[in-house]
């Protein structure tokens, strides 16, 4: 067998190995350690902060030997990886992003055969306690908006990163509609110009990591933490505004508020069900309903997803090669 190069996720004409007369390759892999839960106390004084994080570490580079010969010399275990996360831990979190900037350079400079990698995180926010009135020194509760989502892409030279969020659930009770689609004979749904909108937002935004003649940005001195709550605050002023003519152009109005605030992210990514709320039919009992109880359906739902960018966005390289769904 002749082995070379692995390719990576995303690239256009991958690399393999092949026996002898056959055209069987290994294509593009990567490999780590998946969602490893780790929770951060810092208890230097009496009043406790909580950082509690899912983290998953996967690495890509030249892995064809243990694949093809079982050959595991540039295996870096996936315990290996999962005990340096909580070892990281112990310095400190910051914020998801920070913590995943460490933990790429940790591997793709610690071990020659590494030349990239994905690590992603999900973070689940905590709330202190208010006891008579006072925020508890060290006691918490979950506090369910939303999970916040971050993602480090090193390909080559470049680093990507990506902040976001998922689940969080918004609702408008009017200036919300849907008229003028194509009707067939399958159309069964009414146009309404006065309906509940309701969506769980999922998002991903790309920073900008280049400066302007193309080279690497500072990004370790990022405020990612500030840049999370306002990027949050701008999705959720921008679904209150305007009237909505589709979950679509809601999506449109939410990226483009982003955009339009934050000059370091090059493109938002969305996917967005579309939690229907039907207006129940109360005549059997006598009663009207002008669009005040209302049945959730669960289950079939539309689903919007889309992109909003920059025209003049940096290329996003392998960022989004290997993310679980549209974003």
């Amino acid at each position: 067998m002749t082995d070379t190069a692995t390719p990576q996720l995303g690239s256009t004409t991958p690399a393999g190995a092949t026996s002898q007369g056959s055209n069987i390759i290994l294509g593009p892999s990567q490999y780590g350690k998946a969602e490893v839960r780790v929770v951060r106390l810092t208890r230097d004084t009496d009043h406790h902060e909580i950082e509690d994080l899912n983290v998953t570490s996967l690495l890509r580079g030249d892995f064809v030997a243990a694949h093809l010969d079982g050959d595991n010399g540039h295996v870096v275990a996936t315990d290996t990886q999962k005990n340096t996360i909580f070892s990281f831990a112990r310095d400190g979190i910051g914020s998801p992003e920070a913590f995943l900037l460490r933990l790429s350079q940790h591997f793709v400079d610690g071990f020659d055969w590494v030349t990239g990698g994905q690590w992603q995180a999900e973070q689940y926010p905590w709330d202190r306690i208010r006891a008579h009135g006072v925020e508890h020194d060290h006691s918490f509760v979950r506090n369910v908006q939303a999970i916040r989502t971050a993602a480090v892409v090193v390909d080559g030279d470049r680093t990507h990163v990506l902040g976001g969020l998922k689940n969080l659930t918004v609702l408008k009770s009017t200036r919300s509609g849907f008229v003028g689609y194509p009707k067939d004979k399958y159309t069964t749904l009414a146009e309404t110009t006065d309906r509940v909108l309701s969506t769980d937002v999922a998002a991903r935004w790309r920073y900008n990591t280049a400066d302007a003649d193309g080279g690497a940005l500072d990004i370790s001195s990022m405020d990612f933490n500030g840049s999370y709550e306002q990027v949050k605050a701008l999705m959720l002023e921008a679904f209150t505004e305007n009237y909505s003519s589709a979950l679509q152009n809601t999506l449109y109005v939410m990226g483009k508020r982003v955009l339009s605030e934050r000059p370091d992210i090059e493109e938002i990514r969305f996917s967005m069900p579309n939690k229907h709320h039907f207006v129940v039919d109360l005549e059997r009992f006598g009663q009207d309903n002008p669009g005040v109880v209302l049945f959730a359906a669960d289950r079939p739902y539309g689903l919007i997803e889309a992109t909003v960018t920059r025209d003049n966005a940096s290329p996003a390289g392998t960022v989004w090669d290997g993310l679980a769904g549209f974003c």
